[in-house]
């Protein structure tokens, strides 16, 4: 089933090609179709996950290149299974929210299908090698949908994007390379080199080259200067993408290979990663705050969330951990929700200056009201799934700096602070005179944002089921690390 749900979108990407170009509608309506077959088998697989199980489940491996010890190796546990429904379901409101593309209509929904492969190979590969090769699957697609269909800067941002995850990925494969070599197991089992235990020497050169690709990807400061760019550039579906799933590939990779194979590299620059993740927790809203374009306002409200993924990283308790994980999902359904409503907005005022917004709930109350949700849930107001992250990011913190807590939540006030003046800006006020026959949300715009909504409310007020999912996954993290807190301890049985 696992090799099915990864490669269906990249054998739905080919079978575009034999469409007729003049056959738009078709297109659209087949990568349609494969994308929602994806999220059926995604859902199946949630179903079929049997929780209290150790190990990787829905393994499968059978060997490639035998020579060096390269295996074709998929399997998932309760970290990768969250992100890989999270693929899944935004991938098929991309292709909704896509539907008005008329421009090289082909060539778009097959490089949105190949990206769907690339990000859920990534939460699927235990094999190095293989890990690596859908990591740089993922750029091609990107940088083309980025370059040809983006606003006016965008073959600038694509080439930004595409360089500075290209040099992370190339210092990553040396780190990769050096664990293969010094392992002396001659396979690139991630599984099997969290067995190693590397000399501290090696684990302080290698887990730099490693946290350099993933932190470029998160990003974390201060290697989040693409970030903003390729946002406000790229296509409003590919924005949702970018910002809901492949920012969590960084954290991911932390989570899955920096943790458990380097923990005494971890240990020792813990104390970079929490600060810096703190500088970008408030960094990342304050320069949010001064924002007039609405897109690069919610792109930089991103560098600061992700900054509470990133703390959990380097705090590395049980409860921090789980929150990273937590935070991580429900990030992808806020904001990825947020670029989704900028884009709607956008095409009924062709304008995302907030000076040029205002009044917009008179006229279009549900798009107005929508905006507003989302914003509440992205600032973690209770009772929506932004508030359980982050508190559990917290908890984990205090849990180890007490007092020092004060410092990263004072990001919660600042992202209240320019969320709130945003809606003012946008939703109340006057209504311009150009903006009097706009309308409001239509039933395939609301197709795509009522089941982000439903998700956001339902892990907002009962994140118990998910939380047991993927605490299973972070207690193997914490045991392989020495620890001996079982993650889910903190929720009960």
């Amino acid at each position: 089933m696992l090799s099915i749900i990864v490669f269906l979108p990249l054998l739905g990407s080919i079978a575009i090609l034999a469409i007729p170009k003049e056959r738009a509608a078709t297109v659209k309506a087949f990568t349609l179709a494969v994308s929602l077959l994806v999220l059926v088998l995604a859902l199946a697989l949630v179903a079929q996950f049997k929780i209290g199980q150790e190990g990787m489940q829905f393994v499968e491996k059978i060997p490639w290149v035998r020579s060096i010890g390269i295996q074709y190796y998929l399997g998932i546990d309760g970290i990768s299974l969250p992100m890989i429904f999270l693929t899944a379901l935004l991938t098929f409101l991309a292709a909704l929210a896509s539907w008005k593309v008329e421009h090289r209509v082909k060539g778009f929904f097959a490089l949105l299908l190949l990206l769907e492969t690339g990000m859920l190979g990534v939460f699927s590969a235990l094999d190095f090698i293989l890990f690596y090769i859908f990591w740089e699957v993922v750029l091609v697609p990107m940088y083309f949908l980025i370059g040809i269909w983006g606003g006016p800067r965008r073959e600038y941002a694509a080439i930004k994007f595409f360089l500075y995850t290209l040099f992370g990925s190339v210092i990553m494969l040396v780190g990769i390379l050096t664990l293969y070599f010094s392992s002396g197991l001659h396979t690139f089992d991630m599984l099997a080199m969290t067995k190693v235990k590397f000399s501290h020497t090696l684990q302080l050169l290698v887990f730099p080259a490693l946290a350099l690709g993933f932190a470029i990807k998160v990003p974390i400061f201060p290697f989040h200067t693409w970030l903003p760019d390729a946002h406000v550039e790229a296509p409003t579906a590919v924005s949702a993408l970018l910002a809901g799933v492949l920012l969590k590939m960084g954290a991911y990779g932390f989570l899955r290979i920096s943790l458990p194979i380097l923990p005494e590299g971890h240990q020792r620059y813990a104390p970079v990663i929490i600060g810096l993740a703190i500088v970008g927790i408030i960094y990342g809203a304050c320069v949010a705050m001064i924002q007039r374009d609405l897109k690069r306002l919610v792109a930089y409200s991103s560098v600061s969330h992700m900054g509470y993924v990133m703390l959990a990283i380097g705090v590395a308790t049980p409860a921090a951990l789980d929150g990273a994980v937590l935070q991580m999902f429900n990030h992808g359904t806020i904001t990825g929700m947020l670029f989704l409503l900028v884009g709607l907005i956008y095409e009924r005022t062709h304008t995302r200056e907030i000076a040029k917004l205002g009044g917009l709930a008179i006229k279009i109350p549900i798009l107005a009201a929508i905006l507003g949700f989302a914003s509440l849930a992205s600032l973690g107001l209770p009772g929506l799934s932004g508030f359980v992250g982050e508190f559990l990011i917290l908890l984990g913190f205090f849990q180890k700096f007490k007092l020092l807590t004060l410092i990263p939540a004072m990001g919660i006030v600042l992202t209240a602070a320019y969320l709130l003046w945003m809606l003012q800006r946008v939703n109340m006020g006057s209504l311009p005179s150009e903006y009097q026959d706009i309308s409001d949300a239509n039933g395939r715009e609301l197709l795509t944002l009522v089941p982000l909504m439903a998700v956001i409310i339902l892990v907002g007020v009962y994140p118990l089921p998910l939380l047991k999912i993927i605490g299973q996954g972070v207690s193997a993290i914490i045991s392989i690390m020495g620890g001996s807190t079982i993650a889910f301890g903190y929720f009960g049985p």
